[in-house]
């Protein structure tokens, strides 16, 4: 069964969303993915590399309920326990260490905070719809909008990549949607930052950003790739 479940998988993700790039956008001395690294994304390296994730050793990642709970069956492969609408869903229940790996293979790495705030909140790209070298409150400009949060859009759920808005930058979900992991750590905890689609549109502020166990992963957390070139 086991075996069939990930010949299935992978046919899948062979079938599925053939064109799809994740541009990498320079922000001043740095470039960072334009979207949050996908499930198609993670899925190629880990095939490649024979990788299996932590969540699928110890059967499932977690979920808030009465406190944190496992899920059995919840990985980046079945995020809630089951086929994803999309392969163009961003990638969860990968730990900090999980998702640096990723970004080393690929030439990069995580962003560090302040590279992170830099794409986030301040316009440094010609745009038609934001101030140049504004620095703005939220990802979406001056209002929480159009982001993937509660009471917002309010999909409660991720959803793909693709089918966001572009907010500062022209970067997607870089408020809402899921958290990313971010370089900066403290102890045996790393930074996140962004907020996911299960807190309300303030939490995308800077002052929103949170440090979790490095060793963590759940159904709300991701990432994204920067680089030095």
């Amino acid at each position: 069964m086991k075996f069939l479940l990930s010949f299935l998988f992978l046919f899948f993700l062979s079938t599925g969303a053939f064109s799809f790039e994740n541009p990498k956008i320079r922000i001043d001395n740095f470039l960072i993915h334009k979207y949050e690294v996908t499930i198609k994304e993670f899925a190629n390296y880990a095939e490649k590399n024979n990788y299996t994730t932590l969540a699928e050793k110890t059967g499932g990642g977690y979920e808030w309920g009465a406190g944190w709970e496992k899920r059995k069956g919840w990985n980046y492969k079945t995020p809630f326990g089951k086929k994803p609408e999309s392969l163009l869903e961003p990638a969860v229940h990968l730990n900090r260490f999980e998702s640096e790996n990723y970004c080393k293979s690929i030439g990069g790495r995580l962003p560090t905070f302040d590279e992170w705030k830099s794409a986030a909140y301040k316009q440094s790209l010609p745009s038609t719809v934001f101030q140049l070298n504004k620095v703005y409150a939220y990802p979406s400009g001056d209002k929480a909008e159009k982001m993937n949060s509660q009471g917002i859009l309010s999909y409660d759920k991720h959803v793909d990549v693709t089918t966001l808005p572009e907010g500062i930058n022209g970067l997607v979900a870089m408020g809402g949607n899921v958290w990313e992991w971010i370089a900066n750590s403290k102890g045996d905890e790393s930074l996140t930052a962004g907020a996911s689609w299960w807190y309300g549109g303030s939490k995308t502020k800077e002052s929103g950003a949170q440090y979790k166990p490095s060793n963590f992963y759940a159904i709300y957390v991701g990432f994204r790739c920067a680089f030095d070139k």
